[in-house]
């Protein structure tokens, strides 16, 4: 059968999988108060958050997801300006007219119509409680002794879904404002050498934080295995490996 046909069909039977380039995304759904939250992995640090009648994508970029395929967004948010986490590309497509796009100052030249968010802010959008919080660099750095991602530069989020509350670090180590997070359900934490952090920094981080699900990201070549064994005696934080590269 034609694979547009079976397509088709499988989407008026509501079972269509959601594809970036051929491949099934993998998806998980969080019970909340307010309803199923679906996280969709799309690759690296791209990821689409569906809540109730709301579409937020966090870092779109067309090299991991064919985003024509994938619902338009109501809320997108940047965590700052290298090209793996802001794509305009990314943006025209996802784009609506009633779209809110969210990031940091140094992220409008590529977003025009971008809201500022600094670290520390905190913001109703579309319904959603969320805060901008602090990804930086203490230990990484280039030759130049300049910081991959140099502190003020870049926005973590943590948003609120019903009662959960769901906390996507960026480009960041593990910072000393991460002990200030609280009452946080799923953290997504970057692993990989030399710009964000190594299997131990992610598990020092999550004991500090105490996720109940821990989702490492933004991870290349890491060894995810690294961190389930580095985590394996602290039960109380779940991590789940998806295709996140």
């Amino acid at each position: 059968m034609d694979r547009l046909v079976v397509l088709t069909f499988s989407l008026l039977l509501g079972l269509a999988p959601l594809l970036a380039f051929g491949q099934k995304l993998e998806e998980d759904i969080i019970k909340t108060s307010a309803g199923d939250l679906k996280i969709t992995f799309i690759g690296h640090a791209s990821l689409m958050f569906t809540f109730g009648d709301k579409i937020i994508h966090v870092d779109p970029v067309t090299d991991e997801g064919n985003y024509k395929q994938l619902p338009q967004a109501d809320l997108i948010l940047i965590t700052h300006d290298h090209y793996d986490h802001l794509d305009s590309e990314a943006l025209k497509i996802l784009k609506k007219d009633s779209t809110m796009i969210v990031g940091p100052a140094n992220c409008q030249s590529k977003a025009p119509d971008l809201k500022v968010m600094k670290n520390g802010d905190r913001l109703n959008l579309l319904g959603l409680d969320v805060e901008a919080v602090p990804a930086y660099n203490l230990v990484h750095k280039r030759p130049d002794g300049q910081p991959f991602h140099p502190r003020g530069t870049g926005n973590g989020y943590v948003i609120t879904f019903g009662d959960k509350r769901v906390y996507v670090a960026g480009d960041t180590e593990n910072i000393p404002e991460m002990k200030n997070l609280q009452n946080i359900d799923i953290a997504f934490l970057p692993m990989n050498l030399p710009y964000t952090m190594t299997p131990e920094m992610v598990a020092e981080a999550a004991r500090w934080i105490k996720p109940k699900v821990l989702y490492p990201y933004h991870y290349g070549d890491t060894d995810t295995s690294r961190l389930v064994n580095l985590l394996k005696n602290t039960p109380e934080i779940e991590v789940r490996i998806r295709r996140m590269k």
